[in-house]
């Protein structure tokens, strides 16, 4: 008896389709991978009453700016006393960010505040949002060059935030 061989035909794969779901599949999944760097500030509150003299240790120095329809208002408290260091107006209808960095720096060169680290920033309550962080921002690095590179130097990153005080007179 003859036994016939079965020729076996090997199954052709057909790849295509699965080729054609990678094609479209990478891009659109490197393309929804998010690129933006998410960033949190740790914020601390202001502690109690600030006019209790109580509450404040007379030899501590606390750098404030106060963000007002007008402008900034850069100040420090020291010994229950506060003293404007620097008022920066608007420019046209736009915030002098630069200026403030500018200012900051001058700030953070002098001696009773060059170890400091902390800010209390005191927008009026119609500032918005943006404008507010910008201003963190601002407060917290400015470019610099160190060794031909530019890099992000620090100022103040401990960030405090209230309320400023009215500049309204009420009768």
């Amino acid at each position: 008896m003859r036994r016939h061989k079965r020729l076996k035909e090997e199954a052709e794969l057909n790849v295509t389709s699965f080729m054609n779901l990678m094609i479209v599949l990478v891009p659109v999944l490197l393309l929804n991978m998010v690129f933006s760097q998410l960033a949190v500030l740790d914020l601390r509150l202001p502690t109690g009453d600030q006019n209790d003299p109580a509450v404040i240790n007379p030899e501590d120095v606390t750098l404030e700016v106060t963000i007002r329809k007008t402008g900034f208002v850069i100040s420090r408290t020291y010994m229950e006393q506060t003293e404007s260091l620097k008022e920066l107006p608007k420019i046209g209808d736009k915030f002098d960010f630069e200026g403030l960095s500018s200012a900051l720096q001058d700030v953070k060169k002098n001696p009773v505040f060059a170890d400091k680290t902390d800010i209390v920033l005191l927008p009026e309550s119609d500032v918005d949002y943006q404008t507010l962080v910008t201003v963190m921002d601002t407060a917290r690095i400015y470019p610099a060059v160190v060794a031909a590179s530019l890099v992000d130097a620090v100022l103040f990153p401990d960030i405090s935030l209230g309320d400023a005080e009215s500049t309204e007179v009420t009768p």
